[in-house]
């Protein structure tokens, strides 16, 4: 039977409310139906069930939260430089809540509306969202599905939707992950792994400055696996101007493992698998302020690149009336314990 519990109220009354997963295994999670928000995830690791990814209390918290901790993002992950773009000779002013740009969806976005529950079973969750035309600025309806769904130690999130004007469109997932489910633990102790073959660098409001960089040799070099720490301390102009990791990685061509992440500390690991081009990769550095004593987590966010609809030379990111947008983001899970070598760490998760 599927386990539902009170969140809390938004400012206007409305309810949110939590929906547990369990598919019977080592994975359990809870997402609400405000912004499609993935709020808890244990993992049953050697000494019990670890938190994975970063939460707040309450609905409130959430819908106040600057930092996007879980949400679904739409209908533009990331950003759009000046708020505003030109699609078939029209051009289209969005709403700039990050200075002068559009980042993450604006003001609202997907991550503060609720979501209708259009089935909930033990281990599956499917939520729908409708934007109207002019939401945020954008043109056109588009209908939005997710659909999470456990099956052993794998969490899977579906993401479809279909629209009736040609509109920008560039979901992602956004959780902090700190796999050693302790906030005294630096997130930046995590090892990564990502089939990186460039990065995009960025002007000081962390706009793309419209070229792929070449990531050999760079921080930003994560074919092999590396701690977040030692990257960073290597030092590099870009890790100036962001602050830190906050920069989109163009991922090798074909490559459909975005990226490995392990804790020597509870000794679990997780790969994410999904066919999107980049993965934005954020070290949470802004966390300090905006949530004192949550500490950091990890985003790493499968999807097209930012900016997109004023870059002629990026992937296309715009859907249109006709077209299904589909894609599939699955979170693999093991425990293979702390401390372990690398080739340790990866035989377990192919066996997940």
């Amino acid at each position: 039977m599927a386990q539902v519990r009170p969140f809390g109220k938004l400012d206007d009354g409305r309810a949110v409310h939590a929906h547990a997963l369990d598919g019977g295994g080592p994975l359990r999670a809870e997402v609400l139906d405000l912004g499609g928000i993935l709020a808890r995830l244990w993992f049953e690791g050697h000494g019990g069930p670890v938190p994975l990814v970063l939460g707040l209390a309450d609905a409130r918290a959430y819908f106040a939260d600057p930092s996007y901790l879980g949400i679904v993002v739409g209908r533009f992950g990331n950003r759009i430089g000046g708020a505003a773009f030109a699609l078939d000779g029209r051009t289209h002013h969005l709403s700039a809540n990050e200075g002068r740009n559009h980042l993450h969806g604006g003001m609202l976005g997907f991550g503060r509306r609720l979501w209708q529950v259009r089935a909930h079973g033990g281990n599956r969750l499917e939520l729908r969202y409708h934007s109207p035309d002019g939401e945020e600025g954008y043109p056109g309806n588009l209908d939005m599905r997710a659909i999470y769904s456990i099956d052993g130690a794998r969490l899977r999130l579906e993401l479809e939707a279909c629209c009736d004007s040609a509109t920008p469109f560039n979901p992602t997932h956004h959780p902090y992950w700190n796999l050693a489910g302790d906030p005294a633990v630096p997130a930046s102790a995590q090892w990564l792994k990502s089939p990186t073959r460039g990065f995009l660098p960025v002007d000081g409001e962390l706009i793309p400055l419209g070229e792929v960089a070449d990531a050999v040799g760079t921080p930003f070099d994560f074919r092999a696996a590396r701690v977040l720490d030692a990257a960073a301390a290597a030092g590099h102009p870009q890790l100036d101007v962001a602050g830190g990791y906050d920069h989109c990685l163009v991922l090798e061509e074909g490559a459909t493992t975005c990226a490995l992440l392990y804790s020597p500390h509870s000794g679990i690991a997780m790969r994410i698998d999904c066919d999107a081009p980049a993965l934005q990769l954020y070290d949470g550095h802004a966390l300090d302020r905006q949530h004192p004593g949550l500490g950091r987590g990890l985003c790493l966010e499968p999807q097209g690149y930012p900016d997109a609809p004023n870059r002629p030379g990026f992937p296309d990111a715009i859907l249109r009336p006709g077209e299904v947008f589909r894609r599939v983001i699955e979170y693999r899970f093991a425990a293979p314990g702390p401390g372990r070598e690398w080739s340790e760490v990866e035989a377990a998760l192919a066996a997940a």
